[in-house]
């Protein structure tokens, strides 16, 4: 069985947090470590994270819950914290408001790799956007393709960062750039495929849902900024030509639908 380690990031989420914790601690799956990186909050998550934690330990799922809080330098530090701390096969990074989708998602994420000899470099799947009660309001927008390969993301980022479970050793290797503010996870994203094709590993799509993404996050706040970025690391991956033409081909697609 792989381990999978589900990395939290907070920092005063009071109001979204517990729905994140509740959908871990009703996990089906045991081989489960989470790890809570808090920035110090001062608005009462950490109460919230402390009877998590309290729970989990009296509970039978055998998840094992690590806490630290204390101030960072934003949320891609609190990431590239959780990498060097990470024991599982595999981490993915779900944050405060965002979900597991259903009790057995880790066991049906678990149950896609079968016997195979390497372990894929990554592991993913499909996203629904939720509200903060958790209702569905809509599929992401962008789909993962059947088969996902480091150039794929010339078309945007297919594979909503909370939907791609990525190899830990690859990821520890890997940091997230702290010089982005916005779009650390995309290019984050496609360092992992690239080295993962380097060492001769596939994506594997486990072909179903397996994360709930809070509508309104920070890229969604910070939109135009995001975009921008976003820019500038798709001219890094590939260039700054196909980059061009493929927003300018954007950019028709979304006439011709109007």
């Amino acid at each position: 069985m792989i381990r999978i380690t589900i990395a939290t990031c907070t920092y005063n989420a009071h109001d979204c947090v517990g729905a994140t914790l509740d959908s871990v601690l009703h996990q089906t799956y045991r081989q489960v470590e989470h790890l809570i990186i808090d920035g110090a909050s001062t608005d009462g998550t950490l109460d919230i994270v402390s009877e998590y934690k309290r729970q989990s330990d009296q509970s039978d799922c055998c998840h094992d819950v690590v806490v630290v809080s204390e101030k960072d330098q934003g949320l891609y530090y609190a990431m590239n914290k959780a990498l060097q701390m990470a024991t599982g096969d595999y981490i993915v990074f779900l944050n405060a408001g965002d979900t597991l989708p259903s009790e057995d998602t880790l066991e049906a994420i678990s149950g896609t790799i079968g016997e195979e000899e390497s372990l894929p470099a990554v592991i993913y799947g499909d996203t629904d956007i939720v509200d903060a009660e958790g209702r569905f309001l809509r599929h992401r927008r962008l789909s993962p393709p059947a088969v996902l390969t480091a150039d794929s993301f010339i078309h945007g980022m297919l594979v909503c960062h909370q939907a791609f479970y990525a190899r830990t050793d690859i990821a520890r290797a890997t940091p997230y750039d702290t010089r982005y503010r916005y779009s650390a996870d995309f290019d984050w994203c496609v360092r992992i495929m690239k080295k993962g094709e380097e060492q001769g590993l596939r994506m594997k799509n486990a072909g179903m849902v397996v994360a709930n993404y809070l509508d309104g996050g920070m890229t969604e706040k910070n939109h135009r900024a995001s975009l921008r970025e976003r820019f500038r690391v798709m001219c890094r991956h590939y260039g700054t030509l196909k980059t061009i033409a493929m927003h300018a081909w954007f950019a028709v697609r979304l006439i011709t639908k109007k």
